[in-house]
């Protein structure tokens, strides 16, 4: 796996990126995070790129809310653990409509970084990794990846098959 640092010079609106916190052992970050079966997905992008109606889909299909707008992230041993900012816990935007109420989990492990303002090329990409804090997590470049939502449901509860295969 590679490390790519690339797609997170951008500054979100906290003014902090993943490559800021790199070393930290906590921070807030303008970000979503949902989980499926206690495994979390941070879902990164600009204001607008649909991170809260991805997460909105995702909690359709069976997926839980960590937290909207803001995730206060914290190193729990070698794990980064996400949860809500306390004053945005159990509120998730749905755009047009308002602020919704939804029941959030508690602290949940970041398993993968999903990045909604960068593309994947490739339709069977190698795996690309992320840190989050002080832990290495794989990253999706996932703009304009259609059926988003559901593949990343699947992917929480089962994985995906190794590059390598079928010669693993």
């Amino acid at each position: 796996m590679r490390v790519s640092s690339w797609g997170y010079l951008y500054k979100h609106m906290s003014g902090r990126t993943l490559l800021d916190i790199q070393k930290q052992d906590a921070a807030i970050l303008h970000a979503t995070c949902v989980a499926v079966e206690g495994r979390g997905a941070l879902i990164l992008g600009r204001s607008g790129a649909g991170k809260s109606a991805l997460a909105l889909q995702m909690l359709a299909l069976g997926a839980e809310l960590v937290g909207d707008d803001r995730v206060a992230l914290r190193m729990v041993g070698e794990r980064a653990m996400a949860a809500a900012a306390p004053n945005l816990r159990g509120l998730i935007e749905a755009r047009g409509i308002g602020l919704l109420r939804a029941q959030t989990v508690g602290a949940t492990p970041v398993c993968y970084v999903v990045d909604l303002d960068q593309s994947e090329p490739e339709r069977l990409p190698e795996p690309i990794t992320a840190v989050v804090l002080r832990q290495t997590v794989p990253l999706l470049r996932a703009a304009d990846t259609p059926n988003l939502a559901a593949a990343l449901v699947q992917l929480l509860k089962i994985g995906r098959v190794d590059p390598e295969w079928p010669n693993t």
